[in-house]
């Protein structure tokens, strides 16, 4: 769609209990239309963000993973069917995708995300989405995310618990609340400890919604605010989180200009893969 065009008779059919909202009227429908969005791993939580985001009508998503859909994957990743079992999770997304809504052009970045095509990536994007489930992975977007001035919606997931934040450019990162990453080992992953399969919908589903708000500029986001849930109580609090001014990333005096070596960095020997949650 060119920009200010008008939505085809089709479009306001889909689109209709968007469009009679105040906050978000045809031309916020047209804001979405235009948007572009990169979700990182199309597993546990980019299952419902990609599904989300694609019914909202948001133009065009992109998708970073190079996994391939597993048995296990189904009990929480909604993007794919036991018909995909063996086959890329890109290709099985964009087929679900695409099967929802039609118009959503979806990219596919079938390849590692690391320091040397990261930039190139995400410079592409609008909005930046990380659903990946380790730390090397994490602190690369955050960082690239940052550099590139662009906003990023963050999830994660592990047992009954999870958290969302929205990091905004100069207003705090991902970095100002885990400075350094945990010990290799002491943090397991959903593969290791095992996650609630409705979890991810739930946070997911925030994160997708975190994304319509910032393409919309309407509402409150998560930034400068972190949402807990703990599913066992069904209890959801916010805490509040501040830009710290020692940030390395974007405090007073960074020391992280550019990208680094995150396995590295995360104490990790070798090359890690972005894996979905």
């Amino acid at each position: 769609m060119a920009q200010g065009q008008a939505l085809s008779p089709e479009q306001v059919g889909r689109y209709s209990r968007h469009i009679i909202m105040p906050d978000v009227g045809s031309a916020g429908q047209r804001k979405l239309i235009e948007a572009k969005v990169l979700i990182v791993g199309a597993g546990g939580l980019g299952s419902p963000v990609a599904l989300y985001l694609a019914l909202a009508g948001v133009g065009t998503i992109g998708i970073v993973d190079f996994d391939t859909v597993d048995l296990s994957n189904l009990q929480r990743q909604i993007l794919h069917q036991n018909k995909d079992i063996g086959i890329r999770k890109v290709v099985s997304a964009k087929e679900t995708l695409n099967a929802y809504n039609p118009d959503t052009n979806v990219i596919l970045h079938e390849e590692p995300i690391d320091s040397t095509n990261a930039m190139e990536i995400i410079n592409q994007y609008d909005v930046i989405v990380n659903g990946a489930d380790n730390f090397p992975t994490r602190y690369l977007i955050n960082d690239a995310s940052y550099l590139s001035g662009k906003p990023l919606v963050d999830g994660s997931i592990l047992l009954f618990d999870g958290q969302a934040s929205t990091y905004i450019p100069g207003r705090g990162c991902y970095r100002c609340v885990f400075p350094e990453p945990p010990p290799p080992g002491e943090v397991p992953s959903c593969s290791e400890a095992g996650v609630l399969g409705a979890l991810p919908g739930i946070i997911g589903t925030i994160q997708a919604t975190e994304v319509i708000k910032v393409i919309l500029g309407i509402g409150e986001t998560l930034s400068g605010r972190m949402l807990l849930l703990d599913a066992l109580a069904m209890d959801f609090r916010i805490v509040k989180v501040r830009q710290n001014s020692k940030c390395p990333l974007c405090g007073d005096n960074p020391t992280i200009t550019e990208l680094i070596d995150y396995e590295l960095f995360c104490g990790i020997a070798g090359p890690v893969a972005p894996v979905a949650v």
